[in-house]
């Protein structure tokens, strides 16, 4: 099978939005639980609460603004509970909720996946490179 044909039968398949099609809503949950900084925070918080500035500590790379938007939308997502503890100056901690915490084994199952795989991607990515110079991908 060629791949027009493959994409010709495609079009036969009702479009994400129509009512009863089976892929309504899980790009929407992927691109959330696929975020890099998502799985990030979320492999973090599954060690138990932490507050702001732990997470970003323990999180190399982002930025106050990154991870304030992506806890944000993990709490909109019901997947993190913010707490907000009455003392001067206000003490906020982050936890996962039970839905957050269904997802961390196969989070971490990802992250063990990509440290067991990280020597032969950057490895096929170094060969790949070096096959074809000039495209960039990145």
């Amino acid at each position: 099978m060629r791949h027009t044909e493959v994409t010709a039968g495609a079009a036969d398949i009702e479009p994400c939005g129509q009512p009863d099609h089976p892929d309504c809503g899980i790009r929407d949950v992927l691109d959330r639980v696929g975020d890099k900084w998502s799985v990030l925070v979320i492999v973090e918080l599954a060690g138990g609460p932490r507050r702001f500035r732990q997470l970003q500590r323990a999180i190399d790379g982002i930025s106050q603004r990154r991870l304030t938007l992506t806890v944000r939308r993990l709490e909109r997502d019901g997947l993190v509970l913010r707490t907000v503890y009455p003392t001067v100056p206000a003490q906020v901690d982050y936890r996962l909720t039970e839905t957050g915490a269904s997802l961390t084994h196969l989070v971490r199952a990802l992250a063990d996946w990509s440290l067991e795989h990280r020597a032969d991607i950057a490895g096929s990515r170094h060969s790949y490179d070096a096959d074809h110079p000039g495209h960039d991908i990145r």
